[in-house]
Order: C-alpha cells, then sequence, then structure tokens
C-alpha cells in the first residue's frame, strides 16, 4: 500500500527526530511498545526498513530519510489546510473576521516598506484586515509551510525562497549595530572582518531552524532582549539598513562595505488561489 495515516507519519517523524524511541513516546505521551509496534507496521506496508537498531541506538536508512524530509513536508500540508480553513471560516480565535490574511514578517526588520505596503492596501476597496505577526530569523518560511501565515516578507540571502512564489520589493544595504560608547562606533564604515572577531563584543546569535549557531555571543529570543544587550555594551549585531527606524539613542549604526545586500521579497505558498492574497501582491509590487 502507498497511502500513509497522519498518526503513522508523526510516529516516525517523532522517533526519526529523537533517534530513541523511549524520548519519542515520552515526546508523543504514549508507551514505548505499541509506539514500537507501529513503527514495525509501517515498515512491513511499505516493504522497506526505515529504522537501524542495535545497542548504541537508532538510526536512520536511507528510506528513511526520504521519509523523514517527505513526512515532514506532508504533515505541514495537512496542518497548513486546517489552518487556513479555520482562517477563512473566521474559527481560529474569537471573533475573528472571514476576510483576514496573516502576514509573518522578521521584527525589526523592513519596517518603512511593511508601514507603506500596510497603509497602501488599507486604502483599496474591500481590503481584508491584515494580522501582521511578527517572527526571529528565518521562522517566515516555516510558519508559510505550516499555515501560521498566509504571506510573509523574506529576505535572501538569509531566508530560502525554495518552494515558493515570490516578488522583489526592495533591495538594500546591511550595517552594524553597535554600542554607541564602542571605539568601532566611531568609524565612519567597517568590513565584516572588522566585526567578525571582537572579543568584548561577541554577535549575537538568533536560533535558525530552533537551534542557535555555535560562539560566544549571547542567545537572542526578541528584538527587545536585543536592542538592550547592545546598549549595555554586551553584543552587537548585522541588520538590513531599515532597522534604522528601531535604534536606540544608545545605538550607533555603520555601513558595513563588503556585506552582501539584502532582498526583501513578498512570498506565498504557490497553490494559494486566495483573491484577496492576490490583491495584496499586487499592492506590494506597486509600491
Amino acid at each position: 500500500m502507498d497511502t500513509l495515516e497522519t498518526r503513522e507519519l508523526k510516529y516516525f517523524l517523532a522517533v526519526a527526530e529523537e533517534l530513541h524511541f523511549g524520548r519519542a513516546a515520552e515526546r508523543l505521551g504514549m508507551a514505548q511498545p505499541p509506539l514500537s509496534r507501529a513503527i514495525q507496521q509501517l515498515e512491513r506496508r511499505l516493504g522497506v526498513r526505515l529504522l537501524e537498531r542495535n545497542r548504541r541506538g537508532v538510526c536512520l536508512t536511507g528510506a528513511g530519510e526520504v521519509l523523514l524530509d517527505e513526512g515532514r513536508a506532508a504533515l505541514d500540508a495537512i496542518t497548513a489546510a486546517a489552518r487556513r480553513t479555520r482562517r477563512a471560516g473566521g474559527t481560529d480565535r474569537p471573533g475573528g473576521s472571514r476576510n483576514r490574511l496573516v502576514l509573518a514578517v522578521k521584527a525589526a526588520a523592513s519596517h518603512e516598506l511593511l508601514q507603506k505596503l500596510l497603509d497602501a492596501y488599507a486604502a483599496e476597496p474591500d481590503a481584508a484586515e491584515i494580522e501582521v505577526l511578527p517572527s526571529g530569523t528565518c521562522e517566515q518560511e516555516e510558519m508559510l509551510r505550516d499555515g501560521r501565515a498566509d504571506v510573509a516578507l523574506m529576505h535572501t540571502p538569509y531566508n530560502s525562497l525554495t518552494g515558493f512564489d515570490s516578488e522583489e520589493l526592495l533591495t538594500e544595504g546591511q550595517i552594524a549595530i553597535l554600542p554607541a560608547g564602542h571605539p568601532l562606533a566611531a568609524h565612519k564604515t567597517l568590513s565584516l572582518a572588522d566585526i567578525s572577531d571582537v572579543p568584548d563584543l561577541p554577535l549575537a546569535r538568533w536560533p535558525r531552524h530552533g537551534t542557535y549557531p555555535p560562539g560566544p555571543g549571547p542567545e537572542i529570543r526578541d528584538q527587545t532582549q536585543l536592542a538592550q544587550l547592545i546598549a549595555l555594551g554586551r553584543t552587537m549585531a548585522v541588520f538590513p539598513d531599515s532597522a534604522r527606524a528601531w535604534l536606540w539613542a544608545e545605538h550607533t549604526a555603520v555601513p558595513l562595505t563588503d556585506a552582501p545586500p539584502i532582498v526583501t521579497h513578498i512570498a506565498w505558498p504557490p497553490h494559494s488561489r486566495s483573491l484577496t492574497l492576490a490583491a495584496l501582491i499586487r499592492t506590494a509590487t506597486q509600491l
């Protein structure tokens, strides 16, 4: 049989991500023996071995790696369908509007562009309600895939546009955001090498796909935390030039001469047939 049940995918993904039946069972809120039987039954139905089990633990086979990737995408699509259907019916939140789009944006990025877009679209006849959903670095991609968002402002090269339709809206340079009293803040320009290894001012680290990259800099969860740590002289950050809109008096922005340009795109799922979404995209491309 080539069909898979949602329950089976959830079970397999838990084991494939944890690589441990006990932790996977705990994550799923079930006992380990029925989870093991479910995975064995799935392997028999598909006719392939998905996991190798030995004394050292569990590892994925080549077929298991394929199902991990494909299964994640399939579950995201199912979840997205349910979320967008409920949103279209206005049942996803108390008092929810049936004419509403969720726009995912990276917190603090493209502020001026976002404001122009919201104002221009609000002036359109029969404009829908736009709910702005701030996110961390690279979270817009996941929000589009699992249905938490209908459309997103995304930034290359940091975001991947793979699997989405998109239109380019803005290209801008990058800046280093520094404590105003730091010696580097007195420079008119800086290079990436200048800021790559500053012992007293390590670069802030944002999570990417749920994990933080290695490094000595503080782990950042939101923009307010970042702004305060920069003001206190504990870290610095690299942002698109438009981030100047949220700087404090205790911050200084210095252009980076060799950082790649940041291109802001409006992106959406390719299968969307929403006329409301099409109207928002049309407004964005006319800014």
